[in-house]
């Protein structure tokens, strides 16, 4: 009985202040809590990242190509009142004819050509390169020429398609194939554990692919929003998604079940909003504008816009981007392969032989 009592009288004390430490550093409850305050403040820099980028647009260093007459006074006026009404944002360029302004325009060098002439000012835009950049420099030359009395004549000459009047359809699945592409990696890694990998990068190549054409199909044949490049724009989607899907896999290997924290900060925080879809660069904070090029949000959506509204004009440079990330994580994921907490354990050949 007096063991018994003893027994029943150490099991019964009240856990110790370390112990109880122990039991929860150990248990579930430590990463139960370190979730709860990463989802927290990954709420409040998601809305955070997005109003700073998109609440107050600001212009920051609009090019412009200006075609004149030395001798037209009111085409210097206008100018000099557009650069008030944008605080000193024109960044404007001389070009001697339209057709040389114009080339500008296609290759993406300038946002819009002011042409001065003694009939007034003429104010070409391009709403492909950015509604928004588009509707201010309208809104900014309309209200200028009022001031300084000049007969102003807006025109968007590279318009948006019908279907999609604010330009947010090329974000928009751009942004799709980012998000499904970590997503897809992580559910790779919840249900298909036992992938090796390079069973893991042909899977992902697979949804890639198959999610690519998804989302292009979708927007183009189902909804009829945008008229695709098809090929092309399938293709720069299944891009997107594989590397989006590659850089979680990298961090995954890097850091374990805490690889979602970078990549949600380089693709979603840092990625979209910076990455010209919904506000156009040269309205973003400069630094963001800058920085959202070398992302692969950034990249998907400047190769999607070029191939959509710019065929003939495209750059190589959004294409190296997606392809240098791509590169890198397949790279860090292969070499560090056995970091990786995924894969099946190899039976030994001699084991295998005795059996």
């Amino acid at each position: 009985m007096s063991g018994s009592s003893e027994r029943h009288g150490a099991h019964g004390r009240p856990p110790t202040l370390r112990e109880r430490w122990e039991a929860y550093k150990n248990g579930p409850f430590l990463p139960a809590t370190v979730l709860v305050l990463i989802v927290a403040a990954a709420a409040g820099l998601f809305a955070g990242s997005y109003t700073y980028a998109m609440a107050n647009p600001t212009p920051h260093r609009i090019p412009a190509a200006l075609v004149t007459e030395p001798e037209v006074r009111g085409g210097r006026e206008f100018v000099l009142g557009m650069e008030k009404a944008l605080d000193a944002s024109l960044d404007l360029r001389d070009y001697p004819d339209a057709a040389g302004a114009r080339r500008a325009l296609d290759e993406q060098k300038v946002f819009a050509i002011v042409r001065a002439s003694g009939g007034g000012v003429a104010l070409h835009v391009a709403g492909a390169s950015g509604a928004s950049v588009a509707e201010l420099l309208g809104k900014a030359g309309v209200e200028v020429g009022d001031a300084t009395g000049t007969e102003v004549t807006v025109r968007d000459v590279k318009p948006l398609q019908r279907g999609d009047p604010r330009g947010l359809a090329l974000f928009y699945i751009s942004l799709a194939a980012v998000i499904m592409g970590f997503l897809g990696a992580i559910q790779l890694s919840v249900h298909a554990h036992g992938l090796n990998p390079a069973e893991r990068i042909a899977f992902t190549v697979a949804y890639a692919l198959l999610g690519g054409f998804a989302i292009a199909a979708a927007v183009d044949w189902w909804l009829g929003a945008v008229d695709l490049p098809f090929v092309q724009s399938w293709l720069i989607l299944a891009f997107t998604m594989f590397t989006s899907g590659m850089v979680f896999t990298m961090f995954n290997t890097l850091m374990g079940r805490w690889a979602m924290i970078p990549t949600w900060g380089v693709m979603v925080l840092l990625g979209n909003p910076s990455s010209g879809g919904a506000v156009s660069w040269p309205l973003l904070p400069s630094a963001l504008g800058h920085i959202g090029r070398w992302l692969p949000p950034g990249a998907s959506v400047n190769a999607q816009h070029t191939a959509v509204y710019y065929q003939g004009h495209q750059f190589v440079f959004p294409y190296l981007v997606l392809a240098a990330w791509a590169l890198v994580s397949c790279t860090v994921f292969w070499v560090w392969r056995h970091r990786h907490p995924g894969g099946r354990a190899r039976t030994p050949e001699h084991a295998a032989a005795a059996t």
